[in-house]
């Protein structure tokens, strides 16, 4: 019976979605007893992306409704689902590994040796489900950098979906949490390069579930700005959704750890998959060839000649803008690229772009 409550998380699991989805190896199985118990892996397989009340959940799996209440907020301050206050009664909703699962497990920055060991089987899962399915390829991109505005150059458009503040200014409940990408490498003892943790935003409903469930912590319009402000200063790039609306998250990422950027570098052409629509562009006059821009590059695009003058490898380069935000010659401005399409508007837009991709694959 237990086996086959795990057995049965695969093919649930794969349904969701996201990277590293259910996939039939050891190491699956091995991750999936350490995260759920049996009765919560029952009680996943049974949730939708639909939000429902634990009375509708427990009906599915003919379970006493109080019984069912009691497993699912376990799983909600585990992580494990996502929970809503409805009209009347909680609503609960199924999640995939990413973004959800892994993400939520380590919001709060705890360093238990459970977590510690969650850690490390989630990074063991990964090597080998790369390995038995091989690199993921991209086929439309999921997620897209958001420019530093400030390094824009003058006389360029720029779009409300090109600055981050205009999503802080949007929401009135925003929450920070522990980056699950470089939290989980700290806790396997790998260097993290000194980048700062308490970095990943959630606004609206997601942030409330991050405070009152995950150990995230409420934070004011003006706190965001300086945690932005802070990263822009260590050199991580600010990531989102791929839509102008329905942003609800903000990852500042590093080049090591962050799993979107090392999945994106694997691929053949990587800005073609995470890009902000924008390329640097160099003052020859101002620029004195201290590299600290080839330093501080995310995908490591930029080199020098002989010359001393920067070489932009347009294939790597996502348009981040963290070489102009630390130019200490202000010699780097960020352009547009021309003919940049719009990412699309809604998650339900992005999802259309995705299965019409596919269809013609």
């Amino acid at each position: 019976m237990t086996q086959n409550v795990y057995k049965e998380m695969l093919e649930v699991m794969t349904k969701r979605g996201g990277p590293f989805t259910g996939v039939d190896i050891p190491e699956f199985y091995t991750l999936m007893e350490a995260l759920f118990t049996p009765e919560e892996a029952g009680v996943n397989n049974v949730l939708a992306r639909k939000p429902a009340t634990a009375e509708e959940i427990a009906g599915r799996i003919n379970r006493d409704e109080k019984e069912v209440a009691e497993i699912l907020e376990t799983m909600a301050d585990k992580g494990l689902c996502l929970v809503f206050q409805g009209d009347g009664a909680p609503l609960y909703q199924g999640i995939p590994f990413m973004p959800g699962i892994f993400e939520f497990r380590f919001i709060s920055g705890r360093e238990t040796e459970q977590d510690k060991r969650i850690a490390e089987l989630i990074h063991v899962y990964e090597k080998a489900y790369e390995s038995a399915k091989g690199i993921e390829k991209i086929s439309y991109p999921a997620t897209r950098v958001i420019p530093v505005a400030r390094t824009i150059k003058a006389g360029n458009v720029i779009h409300t979906y090109h600055q981050v503040m205009n999503y802080i200014e949007k929401y009135d409940s925003i929450g920070v949490g522990t980056c699950y990408c470089r939290q989980a490498a700290k806790l396997r003892g790998e260097d993290i390069h000194g980048m700062p943790l308490e970095v990943c935003m959630w606004f609206g409903d997601l942030a409330e579930h991050l405070v009152q469930r995950l150990g995230g912590r409420r934070i004011s319009k003006q706190e965001a700005k300086d945690i932005l402000d802070r990263c822009e200063e260590a050199g991580l790039l600010h990531m989102s959704r791929n839509t102008t609306e329905d942003i609800d998250f903000i990852c500042n990422c590093d080049r090591w750890h962050c799993h979107v950027v090392t999945n994106v570098l694997k691929q053949p052409k990587p800005s073609l998959f995470f890009n902000s629509g924008f390329q640097p562009v160099f003052d020859s006059e101002s620029c004195v060839s201290c590299e600290t821009c080839i330093e501080r590059c995310p995908p490591e695009a930029l080199a020098m000649d002989e010359n001393n003058v920067q070489i932009l490898n347009t294939d790597l380069c996502f348009g981040c803008g963290m070489c102009a935000t630390g130019c200490p010659e202000g010699a780097i401005s960020m352009e547009a690229k021309p003919g940049f399409p719009a990412p699309p508007k809604t998650v339900k837009d992005l999802v259309a772009a995705f299965r019409s991709v596919k269809s013609e694959e």
